[in-house]
């Protein structure tokens, strides 16, 4: 089910005008007036009572109990229970300080947002919020408007520890915040007055306290932005969405010397990028001057010369995936950067000693704040031009204007390397009605994109498109509209770039429109625009039943597949059916009305005289696979119980479980004792189910014997969106056409009882990813036509072996039924 949506900020954006002058002081009374320290008891009582109405906006933090245990402490560095005594004790000293929580952690720790900003009234950030919306919405007319561009206060985003263990970022806001409080400099009173600086102290509280990159899911936050599955990504992008920024920054760790983005290419496609560059660069070589100042050495300190990858690297650093945060937010308009500061104190670094790890982390925390200082610099000093090249961001999109090609008239270091253009359709519709594949993922899908800032309407005509006609209320994104590239980020198929660069630094294809199993057609530039209604809030609710008696449920969607679980734990029996449907019977007509509404699934008339076998009782997986795999089983409904080969060798009771799902080295043949593999053969020959991924699931399938296959490996730097074809299998049939690889594979010398249920499609494999060499070296040639998943049964049990990535970091959801359907189908074979 989609995530419960956060209640919004009532912020700022940013923006202003095309060739604004005279960027002053905001006219209002209370932004004009210079801010000093109130007086004990003055600020946090009285502006908690107007809500969310004006700055300060300031609100008590729940303080956490002291605990010793924090990984931070070791570095001399704030833990997470200190950080709310730090800002509510700011609070109550400065009225330039507002503190609100945005989210909560999977573990229920409290992310904060500070906003640093004079003091406004409630009419006056009423009069922010309309200015935002008019740059965003009326860029053209937000342009001319000389008014606006004075008094528009503009915002800076400043992220931190977004990974656990990096750690820096979080102290150098901090010290950020404290600075800001309290300096009476006429210059951060300048700041204060004319912007507001948003700061999200600690992204990732969970890993900060348990030393991991990744959060208590298991998840790196910074490869989940386009995807959003987790909570505390859902805030960020959030916060992003609300404040649209002009400059943002996104604090990391650790390269020597300090990585100061922007990056080699590839580009993202769909930036207008000659105006992200035209100051990305610019403002990196601040930071870059601001980290020099600092005097840190190479012999005295062991900290090497900052680094600007755009610059000083050929590729591998690259801004083409929308999954980092600074990379998504530059969709909002934002200049963005990551910064990585210099010195290591995780991984085994953090077993050096205490002294040592001080010493490097109180010089990252000054590189770390000297690159906010600079930022902030650089945004007071190039206001106006900032202003206006993301207010035309924004009037390109409105107005369907061409992106513009970057020359080197900027600066030399550009070349024809950094040129990544995009032909932009006219609009995207996402079909409702009996032409869409899964009622469940087209709502999804439109919720993902209001979510992300992008403007849905409905159409209030058929639509018909290559041949085929969509009903009136069918979904329209119109790409004349200031977020488009996201929006043709999200929906578009992308491009295979396997010819412009040798290396990628992570994932090259994402497309949500292929990848999530919604149907999305195409009006191309030059189509006709049906006529639609106003942009809407949220997508129709999509469950319902219809007919009587019998009722059939299709596996198409991963709410689909939590519908059937909900059905199996509850008092209903469901039926399998051998073409991979679920018969719901007639007697269970009150719960199939009240499960199709609260899972948004469509159940419709079974076929007379339809049976099939029994599915009444919870379905339980034993799994060996990453975190981010066990959140995708968990999101369809299945009970997960992780294994790996020490819980197995203890001695795994199988008898409360339904099928084994493997995909990782956790469970491997050679490391189980003979008891564990008597037991796991035992439990496959008396109709326990085996789904394997990849290397390590089919190594396994091997050593059991099941599946008589050889799993050929391409190049493992390839991946992306792949064009399939779908057998008309209880597994497959009704899959999307396409799917999602990684270190892509296939299989070869199939035995004579393996069916194919899944191919590459015979040629143009790659739709929009990094796939290269030629046949012989793994390259996309190498797959064409070739098998993709495999299932058989015999003896020895029934298995279904993957060689895409169904579930990769729980993105591609329109895959996940298809792994869905193999637990249960390779758990109730005879």
């Amino acid at each position: 089910m989609p995530s419960a949506r956060p209640a919004r900020l009532a912020c700022v954006t940013a923006a202003a005008a095309l060739a604004v002058a005279g960027l002053g002081v905001p006219s209002s009374s209370a932004a004009g007036t210079a801010v000093t320290a109130p007086s004990a008891g003055v600020g946090l009582a009285q502006a908690s009572s107007a809500e969310s109405e004006g700055y300060p906006r300031q609100h008590v933090l729940d303080e956490p109990p002291a605990d010793s245990s924090d990984a931070s402490l070791r570095l001399g560095l704030t833990a997470y229970d200190q950080i709310a005594p730090l800002l509510n004790d700011l609070q109550r000293r400065s009225q330039r300080v507002s503190a609100e929580v945005i989210g909560q952690t999977v573990t229920g720790r409290e992310l904060y947002l500070v906003t640093l900003t004079a003091p406004e009234s409630a009419a006056e950030s009423r009069q922010q919020d309309q200015m935002r919306e008019r740059i965003l919405h009326q860029p053209d007319q937000a342009a001319k408007d000389r008014d606006l561009a004075r008094n528009y206060k503009t915002p800076i985003f400043i992220n931190n520890n977004i990974h656990g263990n990096e750690w820096e970022g979080t102290d150098a806001a901090l010290r950020l915040i404290e600075d800001y409080a309290t300096s009476n400099d006429p210059a951060v009173v300048q700041t204060l007055q004319q912007s507001r600086i948003y700061v999200v102290v600690s992204m990732n509280p969970d890993g900060r306290h348990g030393n991991t990159r990744a959060n208590a899911s298991g998840f790196d936050l910074n490869r989940d932005f386009i995807t959003a599955t987790q909570p505390e990504v859902v805030a960020v992008r959030d916060a992003l969405v609300d404040t649209q920024p002009l400059v943002m920054l996104d604090l990391h760790g650790y390269v020597n010397g300090t990585l100061i983005e922007p990056t080699t290419p590839p580009h993202g496609e769909n930036y207008e990028y000659d105006l992200f560059i035209k100051h990305a660069y610019p403002n990196g070589l601040g930071m870059e001057q601001a980290v020099l100042d600092l005097g840190f050495t190479v012999e005295d300190d062991g900290v090497n010369p900052p680094q600007i990858p755009f610059r000083d690297w050929a590729e591998g650093w690259d801004d083409w995936p929308p999954i980092f945060t600074p990379q998504y937010a530059a969709f909002h308009g934002a200049v963005a950067h990551t910064i990585e500061v210099p010195l290591r104190v995780n991984n085994s670094s953090y077993n050096r000693p205490e002294e040592e790890l001080q010493r490097r982390a109180a010089i990252n925390t000054d590189i770390a704040h000297a690159a906010m200082e600079s930022s902030i610099s650089y945004l007071q000093e190039h206001r106006g031009e900032l202003l206006a090249d993301q207010i035309e961001i924004f009037r390109r999109g409105v107005t369907g204007a061409d992106p513009l090609e970057v020359t080197d008239e900027l600066f030399p270091e550009i070349g024809p390397e950094d040129v990544y253009l995009t032909e932009y359709p006219r609009a995207y519709v996402i079909p409702v009605g009996d032409g869409q594949r899964s009622a469940p993922a087209a709502a999804r899908l439109v919720d993902h994109l209001i979510a992300n800032g992008v403007e849905v309407r409905t159409t209030r005509v058929p639509v018909t498109l290559d041949g085929q006609t969509h009903p009136a209320g069918s979904y329209l994104v119109d790409l004349h509209q200031g977020k488009r590239g996201l929006a043709n980020t999200i929906l578009g198929a992308g491009t295979d770039i396997s010819d412009r660069v040798d290396a990628m630094y992570d994932i090259s294809g994402w497309s949500l429109g292929l990848l999530w199993g919604a149907d999305v057609a195409t009006i191309p530039q030059d189509g006709r625009m049906p006529r639609a209604g106003s942009a809407i809030e949220a997508a129709a609710p999509t469950g319902q039943v219809t007919g009587t008696g019998d009722l059939l449920l299709h596996l198409d969607d991963p709410n689909d597949l939590a519908a059937l679980n909900h059905f199996a734990r509850s008092d209903v029996v469901p039926e399998w059916l051998d073409d991979g449907t679920v018969l719901i019977p007639e007697e269970a007509a009150d719960q199939a009305r009240a499960t199709a509404e609260s899972f948004g699934v469509t159940l419709t008339p079974a076929p007379d005289g339809a049976s099939g076998t029994p599915v009444g009782h919870e379905f339980v997986v034993a799994a060996a696979a990453p975190s981010t795999e066990v959140w995708a089983l968990q999101e369809m409904g299945f009970e997960v119980r992780e294994v790996n080969a020490t819980v197995l060798n203890d001695g795994f009771d199988y008898s409360q479980v339904d099928a084994l799902y493997v995909s990782t080295s956790a469970v491997s043949w050679s490391s189980l004792e003979d008891p564990a593999r008597n037991d796991m053969t035992s439990f496959l020959r008396n109709g326990g189910g085996f789904v394997g991924r990849g290397l390590h699931g089919t190594d396994l399938n091997a050593e059991l014997d099941l599946l008589d296959v050889t799993l050929e490996r391409g190049r493992s730097d390839g991946n992306g969106v792949v064009a399939v074809d779908n057998a008309e299998t209880a597994i497959s049939a009704g899959a999307t056409p396409h799917s999602f690889v990684y270190s892509p594979a296939w299989f070869t010398e199939l035995g004579e009882d393996v069916t194919v249920d899944q191919h590459y499609a015979g040629d143009d494999v790659l739709v929009s990813g990094h796939w290269a060499g030629t046949a012989e070296e793994g390259g996309q040639d190498a797959a064409a036509g070739q098998p993709l998943i495999v299932s058989g049964a015999d003896y020895d049990g029934a298995a279904v072996l993957f060689g895409s990535e169904p579930l990769f970091r729980a993105h591609p959801k329109g895959q996940f039924a298809l792994v869905g359907r193999a637990l249960f189908w390779s758990s109730l074979q005879d």
